[in-house]
């Protein structure tokens, strides 16, 4: 949280700045000082600005309040470099939401693991008329996540955010299974 830190000096003192009939007044000069003492962080972060939206470099409270701004699909239980490199990614990811890449890296910055993804539709094109359609009739999609361990991904979690990255109204599945060992070890 932002607040007044031990130490900080004011880059512009206000006991400098008042009349000069007030330049030797003790009351004065102590009551602005501590003014200054509230406003010295101020400055500070109004010097730093830029940095506290340059996801790297803003404070990790901060980096939570711009998870919100951009419209992660966060938790908030995530470690500090996902969360920062979802700020980082969001523009990116709002591009392509809704369609299998945007669910694929959805997923894979919530997890850290791409996910396996099937969907019912598809295209293709003919030179003649009247040619099968690809894909199946009934729409859908089953998105699968393989990790070593599945007791240590939420399944919850999986819903959630393939819920907020699939394109709007498609009915899909959320598995969470073990990763297939190779044979011989």
């Amino acid at each position: 949280m932002r607040g007044t830190t031990a130490g900080m000096a004011s880059p512009h003192p206000l006991g400098e700045q008042l009349p000069a009939v007030y330049a030797d007044d003790d009351f004065a000069q102590r009551f602005v000082e501590g003014l200054d003492v509230i406003l010295a962080p101020l400055f500070h972060v109004l010097d730093c600005l830029e940095s506290y939206f340059t996801p790297a470099l803003a404070p990790e409270d901060f980096v939570d309040w711009l998870t919100t701004w951009v419209g992660t699909e966060l938790d908030g239980t995530e470690p500090l470099a996902t969360r920062r490199r979802a700020v980082a990614t969001a523009v990116s990811l709002h591009r392509v939401r809704g369609t299998r890449r945007g669910l694929s890296d959805a997923v894979e910055l919530a997890f850290g693991v791409r996910p396996q993804i099937i969907e019912s539709g598809g295209a293709t094109w003919s030179a003649r008329p009247l040619g099968a359609f690809p894909g199946s009739p009934h729409p859908g999609l089953r998105v699968t996540l393989r990790v070593r361990d599945p007791a240590t991904v939420d399944p919850h979690r999986l819903h959630a955010v393939v819920a907020a990255a699939c394109p709007a109204h498609l009915p899909f599945a959320a598995e969470v299974t073990h990763l297939p060992t190779p044979e011989g070890t």
